[in-house]
């Protein structure tokens, strides 16, 4: 059931405060005036989000508040049974996977696409909805549409489950007036997402494994082989040494070992420093923009976040918005701030009477190919340009991810060869002397 938090006058002028469970926003409100008490604030807490603010300290229970004003007591919650209880355990622990929303956001387009409306689509579906966590999730949902609200302001509350850019794609399908297509994108958003992080994870988890159990194998090797070898070699008074880049990283180690809390606190500074810096508005307006320059998947992130952008500036114009306007409510789609400058300074242009597609140009990220495309938009029919500008960017993300695929197991081998031959050279060049005997010779003075 809903938690909210609420502020009340009660009729001798007295302010109260309390957090209670009700089914809905309009049930407080009516429970808290059938008690003779007037609302200030009624806000809705996050049904499993991450609490932002620590929780009050001497805060007396409702019962108590109500007593020592002489009012009328407010039963807002009923003595639970069995059942009830096992299933509100169950929606405190139950996490809410990235696939329960992938099945909410398919049954949700089919039934719009069948002209349900919101309330009834999200009630069919949180009948068949298993997961008491999103259950809960959506019953916030369904009492923000009944009483008035858009979906996306209830969904803000959950930016734990829900992604910001999905949040802001149903954000752009309220506000134009075209959920259905939104949510038809949400799908495709959620599916090729999860199929690139298939792809990721296929690749860099085998290869992740990997590289970890060689730099354990690398410096236990270290720590006990290579010590056990060199009280081989005194024992029999040998002259032969280990190799000089084996006895090198042995003192590495040993000095990490030794003085350990030394990189530890250096790299928890480095660390700290660059989170901090990051979450600076400078900061992150460098970050985004490595972001759109790393090698790799630089063409692939800023190609993802334009393609959005325009895909949000197609639903406006299709249902009649001014180019301006489309802009102004496709931009909460995206989140990098290097492109939000862009936007912002196409916006600009657009009421000096200048060309909102050239900050895009200018930027040197966009293809020419893109731009040319608007252009010409912009002289014939913008809305049937943009249609197939979508489809071409559809293309160019498909052609990018094939190159991506291609170049990351390359970089990835191409680091996990390298330490594989380091613990070769390091460990196993020693071993393999000791088992060939030569140091022996030495020993015997041939």
């Amino acid at each position: 059931m809903p938690t909210y938090i609420y502020k009340a006058v009660t009729s001798s002028g007295i302010i109260v405060k309390n957090r209670v469970e009700a089914g809905s926003k309009q049930n407080l409100l009516r429970s808290l005036k059938e008690n003779n008490l007037m609302p200030i604030t009624i806000e809705q807490v996050a049904y499993s989000a991450k609490k932002k603010k620590s929780k009050k300290k001497n805060i007396k229970d409702i019962e108590e508040i109500l007593k020592n004003a002489n009012t009328t007591q407010i039963n807002t919650k009923k003595t639970s049974s069995v059942k009830e209880k096992i299933n509100m355990y169950l929606s405190k622990t139950e996490k809410v996977t990235s696939r329960d929303l992938v099945i909410f956001t398919q049954n949700f387009y089919l039934l719009k696409k069948a002209n349900f409306n919101n309330i009834h689509a999200l009630r069919t579906i949180m009948e068949s909805t298993e997961n008491h966590t999103f259950k809960g999730v959506l019953e916030d949902i369904l009492a923000g549409v009944e009483a008035g609200e858009n979906m996306y302001t209830t969904m803000e509350y959950y930016e734990d489950i829900f992604p910001f850019i999905y949040i802001n794609m149903i954000k752009v399908g309220e506000l134009s007036g075209s959920l259905t297509s939104s949510l038809e994108q949400a799908v495709r958003y959620l599916d090729s997402t999860e199929a690139l992080n298939k792809k990721i994870r296929g690749i860099l988890i085998p290869n992740i494994i990997q590289f970890v159990l060689l730099l354990v194998m690398l410096f236990v090797g270290t720590i006990v082989a290579i010590p056990a070898i060199q009280n081989v070699y005194d024992e029999v008074g040998t002259q032969d040494t280990l190799p000089a880049i084996t006895l090198w990283f042995q003192s590495v180690v040993n000095n990490l070992v030794r003085f350990w809390y030394i990189p530890l606190i250096i790299v928890l500074v480095a660390v700290a420093s660059i989170i901090f810096y990051i979450n600076t508005p400078k900061g992150k307006y460098k970050f985004d923009y490595f972001k759109y320059k790393m090698p790799v998947f630089g063409q692939l992130i800023f190609t993802l976040d334009f393609s959005r952008l325009m895909k949000g500036m197609l639903l406006n114009l299709e249902n009649g918005m001014r180019i301006q306007e489309s802009i102004e409510v496709s931009k909460n789609i995206i989140k990098n701030y290097l492109m939000l400058s862009i936007i912002e300074t196409s916006l600009s242009n657009i009421l000096v009477g200048d060309s909102w597609i050239e900050p895009f140009e200018k930027s040197g990220l966009a293809k020419p190919m893109i731009t040319e495309m608007l252009k010409i938009g912009m002289q014939t029919d913008l809305t049937e340009m943009m249609n197939k500008l979508v489809e071409y960017l559809e293309i160019d993300i498909d052609n990018i991810m094939e190159k991506v695929m291609k170049v990351l197991p390359q970089v990835v081998y191409a680091i996990v060869g390298v330490v594989l031959i380091f613990f070769v050279v390091v460990v196993l060049v020693p071993c393999i002397q000791v088992y060939m005997g030569d140091f022996l010779f030495s020993a015997a003075g041939v």
